[in-house]
């Protein structure tokens, strides 16, 4: 069975593979009871459309650089999950990411001639197999009702995607973006704890924003999101607080390695 090309694969795939009827005809797949790959991942990309139902859960804030990708923050520092255990069992209710839930699959160019994705899978993620026990992936040669669910879940996901493109675009062509740093003073410790290296909306900014631009936000949709992600920023002290129970609290002076 071949392989798709492993270059620059995205946060938690391992390998990548083409789902097709020849190589997988018996094989089946079982839904997840954990996620084992969430284990130590802190930030986790969101799309623009998640921003109400991540932000009452996790502060969302958007990765440092050209391409400020929104992620989800599970944890303010890095290999730090406060919401899943040693086994990635999910230890509260919680709004799972689209990413997270798209995973093992994944649409993915096999020909790079081509703009054509096709539905892959990690095999490393051990939940697609010919000897799980689960919903089959194909039924007399044809792709099942799970295989067509998981497709059309990868291709809104893809459409999504670029609709967080436009979001993103529409933040930066009004300069809204500036870094972000936040200071967290802690019982006991003289100097606070200050992370840096991520971006927020500058308020500022907003605040300045021609009526018409607003306006035409507020129709959209996209006004909404940014006060969304404005308020998500107030969990900051409680994954904080939760870092400190877990006994995984920082040391002074370290930065959020957004990605």
């Amino acid at each position: 069975m071949a392989s798709a090309p492993q270059a620059n694969l995205p946060m938690f795939y391992n390998d990548l593979m083409p789902l097709n009827s020849r190589d997988h005809a018996t094989w089946k797949a079982k839904n997840a009871d954990a996620a084992p790959w969430l284990v130590g991942q802190h930030a986790i990309p969101l799309t623009a459309e998640e921003f109400p139902q991540a932000a009452r859960h996790y502060p969302i804030i958007f990765a440092s650089g050209d391409n400020p990708v929104p992620l989800a923050l599970m944890g303010l520092n890095e290999g730090v999950n406060v919401f899943v255990d040693e086994d990635g069992k999910v230890n509260q209710p919680i709004y799972i990411p689209a990413y997270v839930r798209r995973y093992p699959f994944l649409l993915a160019k096999l020909n790079p001639n081509s703009e054509e994705l096709s539905l892959c899978f990690d095999p490393s993620a051990n939940l697609l197999g010919d000897s799980v026990e689960g919903q089959e992936l194909f039924t007399d040669g044809q792709p099942s009702e799970a295989t067509q669910a998981a497709l059309g879940f990868c291709e809104q996901f893809e459409q999504a995607g670029q609709r967080t493109q436009a979001f993103i675009d529409e933040l930066k062509k009004h300069d809204l973006l500036m870094e972000g740093e936040v200071a967290i003073q802690q019982q006991g410790n003289d100097q606070p704890f200050v992370y840096r290296g991520f971006q927020m909306v500058n308020q500022d900014k907003l605040r300045e924003t021609r009526g018409d631009v607003l306006r035409g936000w507020a129709q959209s949709g996209l006004l909404p999101l940014l006060y969304a992600h404005l308020f998500s920023l107030e969990l900051i002290s409680q994954i904080f607080g939760a870092q400190v129970q877990l006994g995984k609290g920082p040391t002074p002076a370290i930065a959020i390695p957004a990605k």
